[in-house]
């Protein structure tokens, strides 16, 4: 079919979603042309291009990537006839909101389903998602793991991309030392999803092209366990959904897209963070739940604070750096290093925001609520040395890492430091064991 007859779109993305939707839906389709990528939420994604090596034939010079800004011009001027969104974690309102730009821009807005978007696989696959970013899927899944391997089944996590750097040579990522993560040049988010596992002793596949990601993974898993990034939805067809709900939120798992997508296909809904919601909270969340999945297994979990050498927080200014999607395009305004200061103490969580420099301070430009705390944010180098210089130019006491990795191993502080952890607890019965033998028992199918 001759180019000019092609149905030109564009992808809505933030350096993830787009990628896979791509390949499973466009890719080889002679029907339709790519004329872009567009980036948003992460910093330094746009101004790339989606690899030929990746792309395929139809592509033989690549598909840029260009800022969500430029989706007027991209249907003006190129001619883009269909705008696909392919990114988590924004509110029902703000998926409307970019639609209604689209159509009023004459083109068509879309979304693909999880029949065109899920891969299904040769193993059982388990997959872990969310309401929101920092519902606490990582230490769900860190369980899930544990308590499979005392079944005696391998389980190889494979985790949402995070493709921030050479697509190409991302195509496909195994980590199983900390060695790897070096390897891979890994930035700071991808170590605070990758490590933990690592150290939990599961093996972590992750990349580009889950196509393959997957069939290498099968090789040595007698379970795959789907680690979702945001809210997103699973890449592969899952045989278990569980979902994780957060009731200092509540509400937000019927607002958020595609959060509620989720909610709405989950098998098991982990409602966590028990022991710190109101009860009012707890309740909100526990009747969205069961109008929205009456069916759903439902298991009340705690993330209780672990503070090596607490008692050095009392009495002392503290900066408090968290986990920085939590805190950006998750909306969360405290995370468990704030926890931890206010438990233990501290007589002031110091403001970083009169120091901040370089990507630090455009950070808080574009995310003003996040106040003051400092997200860990290290999307590449330059911006995990201002990070670095950020956290040496804040007078404080004494610095409160709440981050899921420990982020002195990477950056050299020159201040004092304690270190907040955090893991899954079930409360009461039915707990995770209880669900994953029933799963074990009935087999793969839902």
């Amino acid at each position: 079919m001759a180019a000019d007859t092609r149905r030109k779109i564009v992808i809505l993305g933030a350096g993830g979603r787009d990628f896979h939707n791509f390949n499973v839906a466009f890719r080889e389709r002679d029907g339709v042309e790519v004329v872009a990528f567009t980036a948003t939420q992460i910093p330094g994604i746009e101004d790339r291009r989606y690899p030929p090596e990746l792309a395929g034939r139809l592509y033989p010079d690549g598909i840029p990537i260009v800022p969500e800004e430029d989706l007027a011009r991209l249907i003006r001027e190129e001619g883009a006839a269909e705008a696909v969104f392919s990114y988590s974690d924004v509110s029902h309102e703000y998926v409307m909101g970019l639609a209604s730009k689209v159509l009023a821009l004459g083109a068509d807005f879309r979304l693909l389903g999880q029949e065109a978007t899920e891969i299904a696989s040769e193993k059982p696959v388990l997959a872990v998602l969310a309401a929101r970013t920092g519902c606490g899927k990582s230490q769900t899944t860190r369980r899930i793991c544990t308590i499979l391997r005392e079944m005696g089944k391998k389980t190889v996590a494979i985790r949402h991309p995070m493709p921030y750097g050479d697509l190409v040579k991302q195509g496909v990522q195994r980590f199983e030392t900390i060695e790897d993560l070096k390897r891979h040049d890994c930035t700071i988010e991808e170590m605070e999803e990758y490590e933990p596992h690592i150290k939990n002793g599961t093996i972590v596949y992750a990349g580009v092209d889950y196509e393959k990601i997957l069939r290498e993974a099968e090789k040595e898993a007698d379970i795959v366990l789907w680690d979702g990034g945001n809210n997103d939805t699973s890449f592969y067809r899952p045989d278990l959904q569980i979902v994780v709900v957060d009731p200092l939120r509540p509400g937000h798992e019927t607002r958020f897209h595609p959060g509620h997508t989720n909610l709405l296909g989950a098998d098991v809904v982990v409602i966590n963070k028990v022991e710190s919601a109101s009860l009012e909270g707890i309740e909100e969340v526990r009747r969205n739940v069961r109008e929205a999945v009456p069916s759903a297994v439902v298991v009340d979990a705690a993330s209780p604070l672990f503070v090596e050498e607490g008692e050095k927080i009392r009495g002392k200014r503290v900066l408090v750096i968290e986990d920085g999607p939590t805190l950006t395009h998750g909306g969360m305004t405290f995370g468990a290093g704030t926890v931890a200061a206010r438990k233990y103490g501290a007589a002031e969580i110091v403001d970083p925001r009169p120091y901040l420099v370089g990507d630090m301070e455009a950070t808080f430009r574009k995310y003003p609520e996040i106040g003051t705390l400092l997200p860990a944010m290290g999307y590449g180098e330059k911006q995990m040395a201002d990070l670095q210089e950020t956290i040496n130019r804040t007078p404080c006491d004494l610095v409160v890492i709440g981050t899921p990795i420990d982020v002195r191993r990477i950056l050299k502080l020159e201040k004092p430091s304690v270190r907040v952890t955090y893991e899954l607890q079930e409360i009461g019965r039915p707990g995770l064991t209880d669900v994953l033998e029933e799963f074990l028992r009935r087999g793969t199918g839902r």
